[in-house]
Formats: C-alpha cells, structure tokens, sequence
C-alpha cells in the first residue's frame, strides 16, 4: 500500500527555505548537493507541492528552457501544484495544477499514484493541510547545521507528540536525520 511522505531538509531552526525562498543556504553545507540517494523516499509515483517551492525547481534547474531536465529528474512521476496562481509548466512534464483544499484533491492523488507513494515536498502550510486531513504517514526531516533569522516556517500549526512517533535517528553526512510515523488524531 503506498504511503504519503513528507521528507524535506531543514534548518537547525526549522525553516525550509529563506525570507526569499531560497535554498542556497543549504547547497552551502559540503555534501548537499549530492544527497544520499537511500535518504530520498522510494517507490515515488506522485510529487505534490506549493507554488514556492514548485517555482524555485523552475527557476533553479531552468527548466522552461530546458524541459528535457524533467525527464531526466522525474520519469513517469506526476506533479501536483497547489497554487492559485497560473505557473508554467516544462514541455512533457505531467504538472498539474490545483486550487483549493488538499482533502479535496486527495483522491485524485491517491488514484494518480496507485501503490506508489506521494511525496509531499514542501511547503509548510501544504504539509499542515496534509496533517489537518490525517494524510500523512511519514514525517521526515534532514536538518541542515545552519540556522536562519527568518524564513519559510516547516510547519505553521501546533502537532502534538501524541501524534508522533520517532522511528529513526541517525547521522547523515554533516546532517541530522530523524523519521517520524504520523499518526491520524482526527
């Protein structure tokens, strides 16, 4: 049965980018930018994202002007976009774009992703709709040796620790790695 992840690197203080959603902070730290593959969530059918985050991959990897990238980075992998906004979208890739509450898409995706799983990449409000709606079975989080003074919050909601439960801890590189399983409080 596939399982929804949310798996993002973070600052020591738990942002998951700058004021002006930016990442460099992280390629910053020696190793990020050749992440440990056994780090990233496998059996990945669906990726599911907010219009920041969806936007800085664009801008980053100049991908309108090379849309072959997609292919490259993600083969037979669905995208979801929830934006309000109309963002363009690579030649070939399988981007959708959605407007409204993530429950309501939620059988969309999951029927998109059949017994693959959904990785929901970011950003913090999208990761908390995903645990207002009880859809979120893995939490985890690889925090980067480097604190920022503001940026995008990892999550803007209070989670007890009820709901969550620590199934892995380890060093990754210069990183931390912790792995949480949600449970649904709902």
């Amino acid at each position: 049965m596939s399982e929804i992840i949310f798996d993002a690197a973070v600052s020591l203080n738990g942002y998951l980018a700058d004021e002006n959603y930016g990442l460099q902070w992280l390629f910053d730290v020696p190793g990020a930018r050749e992440p440990d593959p056994d780090l990233l969530p496998k059996n990945v059918g669906v990726h599911v994202e907010g219009a920041n985050t969806y936007m800085w991959l664009i801008d980053n990897e100049q991908l309108m002007e090379n849309p072959h990238k997609w292919q490259e980075y993600y083969p037979g992998v669905t995208t979801y976009v929830f934006t309000s906004r109309d963002l363009p979208i690579p030649d070939g890739a399988d981007v959708r774009l959605v407007n409204g509450p993530v429950a309501k898409f939620l059988p969309e995706i999951r029927g998109t992703a059949g017994l693959k799983n959904i990785w929901v990449l970011g950003g913090g409000e999208l990761l908390g709709q995903f645990l207002d709606a009880g859809a979120i079975d893995i939490l985890a989080l690889t925090i980067a040796p480097v604190a920022l003074a503001r940026g995008a919050e990892l999550l803007p909601r209070n989670i007890g620790s009820e709901r969550l439960e620590l199934v892995q801890a380890h060093k990754a590189g210069p990183f931390a790695r912790l792995v949480y399983r949600v449970r649904d409080s709902r």
